[in-house]
């Protein structure tokens, strides 16, 4: 028997259409992905969200529902005018900041998090300090986005420009975003942009003694290294650390 869910509809159809198989895949992947912010510590509770393009549809995490009862029928798209395309959960309320990211850029996925470390950093420094040389995987020195109200535009412009030549940005007391071809690439980036955090703010508690820094020419030298480091593919850039 076909499970049936929310409103009477097929688990395999949306509000207003029925969903390709690329669809379901990606959806299971965003699940996934989001899934994981929660088991990894980058998230707590349902704060953050994750989303990936499928063609001219993004998908996204609903807004205010934990991840682990996210089903396959639960699947929610939008165009990139942000109208809903796909299913009847209210998308994340951050959905401007994703959009944003998809017109101005040639990304598949997009992961926005909480994570400690790197929101303690975003309330100290306008920019990361060159603590380590994957910086450079991100395209140079990791820059805070000024403060503004989630889920606003002005919110989506200040992660715009902070975001500029860069795959991954701070949001002032706030969080992280970080962006890449593929979930598995926009979650690794995310993921080191954290540890960067930590590592400096480890560094910088050490009484009467200051961590030394990259210069930009180091982090330029670092960065042409990594854009060859790995295997040939899609996600090649170095993210993971040699």
């Amino acid at each position: 028997m076909t499970e049936r869910r929310r409103g009477g509809r097929d688990a395999g159809e949306g509000a207003h259409g029925a969903r390709t198989p690329e669809v379901v895949d990606a959806w299971d992947g965003l699940v996934a992905t989001a899934r994981r912010t929660v088991a990894d510590g980058l998230v707590v509770g349902t704060s953050g969200n994750v989303s990936v393009r499928v063609g001219g549809t993004v998908l996204v995490t609903p807004t205010g529902v934990p991840y682990d009862r996210l089903a396959p029928g639960d699947v929610v798209g939008v165009d990139l005018d942000g109208r809903q395309t796909l299913g009847s959960l209210r998308p994340t309320s951050e959905l401007p900041m994703h959009l944003a990211v998809y017109r101005a850029t040639d990304a598949r996925a997009v992961v926005h998090t909480h994570a400690a470390h790197a929101t303690a950093v975003s309330t100290l420094v306008t920019e990361l300090p060159l603590i380590h040389y994957m910086a450079g995987a991100l395209g140079g020195p990791v820059r805070v986005a000024p403060y503004a109200t989630y889920g606003t535009p002005e919110l989506a412009e200040n992660m715009l420009r902070a975001l500029a030549g860069r795959t991954a940005c701070l949001l002032q007391n706030h969080g992280t975003l970080a962006h890449g071809a593929s979930l598995d690439q926009a979650y690794d980036r995310t993921a080191q942009l954290e540890w960067m955090s930590r590592v400096w703010l480890l560094a910088s508690s050490v009484p009467g003694l200051s961590p030394t820094l990259l210069t930009r020419e180091q982090l330029a030298r670092a960065g042409e290294r990594l854009r060859g480091y790995g295997q040939p593919g899609p996600d090649t850039d170095g993210v993971r650390a040699p």
